[in-house]
């Protein structure tokens, strides 16, 4: 989100998965960090991560506009491997066929309120009747599925594609796919329906609601955004607005790769 503090006088502030899940967990740590620009460099290690991650997704942008990739893996065998075992697995666990259509980095948007919700897909594989969305992820597969499952990027990426095309619910999926040199890439799948959906809805209308009149308040009164309730109990920023006593450097560090791990560049081809 750029320029979010000038965006109550443009028609609509553009709002990614990213900050709906910083909003949903910090209000207070949303405005520190998209409001008034305050966040920090990040380390050396959290910056290499996200140089892979970039060079991995522009590996598959690039396979999937069947552009070469021979010169490239050819002197990397570690990298060529977990490709080779990727693409053998979205070939076996997903609809893909002479009838399929398929973009990467495929972007969509849709209006909402004073919002515009916007997602791009790893990769978006449409058939007669079915649409499944697929997404890279360049670490291990996590342990806690229902974390994944409530995170924003599932539920934005499944209610956008619905709310946009002409699918049932039931008819779309969401697939995230781990690599992790030297581990073989692992999935988990999420189906959709109307009743998650419908629950999603709700989820989002006040969650945009709340952020309306956090904004409005602090354009208009100089009202900082609200802590949660259970601040102390489940947020990774209490400290940084609380404790006299801190790990400041830490807690920066956590803070921006919250905010940014999730949302690596696309590199356009």
């Amino acid at each position: 989100m750029n320029d979010i503090d000038n965006s109550h006088n443009q028609s609509l502030i553009r709002l990614s998965q990213a900050q709906l899940n910083l909003l949903e967990l910090c209000p207070p740590q949303f405005q520190r960090l998209y409001l008034e620009q305050l966040g920090s460099p990040v380390s050396p290690e959290v910056q290499d991560n996200l140089l892979w991650g970039n060079q991995f997704h522009q590996l598959m942008q690039q396979y999937f506009l069947k552009l070469p990739l021979d010169s490239i893996l050819e002197v990397n065998p570690n990298l060529k491997n977990i490709i080779e075992a990727l693409l053998q697995g979205v070939n076996e666990q997903h609809n893909l066929n002479a009838e399929s259509w398929t973009e990467a980095e495929h972007y969509r948007a849709l209006e909402k309120g004073n919002y515009l919700l916007s997602v791009i897909y790893d990769l978006l594989i449409i058939n007669e009747n079915q649409a499944e969305i697929l997404d890279w992820k360049t670490y291990l597969k996590p342990q806690n599925k229902k974390k994944l499952e409530n995170n924003w990027q599932t539920k934005l990426y499944l209610y956008l594609l619905a709310e946009t095309s002409d699918y049932f619910p039931e008819q779309i999926s969401m697939t995230y796919w781990f690599v992790k040199i030297p581990h073989e890439p692992q999935f988990l799948r999420f189906e959709y329906n109307q009743q998650l959906h419908h629950q999603t809805t709700l989820e989002l209308e006040n969650l945009l609601s709340d952020l309306d009149n956090y904004l409005l308040d602090y354009h208009q009164s100089n009202l900082d955004f609200p802590h949660r309730k259970t601040c102390e109990d489940n947020c990774p920023y209490y400290q940084l607005f609380f404790s006299d006593i801190i790990n400041l450097n830490e807690t920066e560090e956590n803070s921006n790769l919250f905010s940014i791990i999730d949302e690596i560049e696309e590199v356009s081809i």
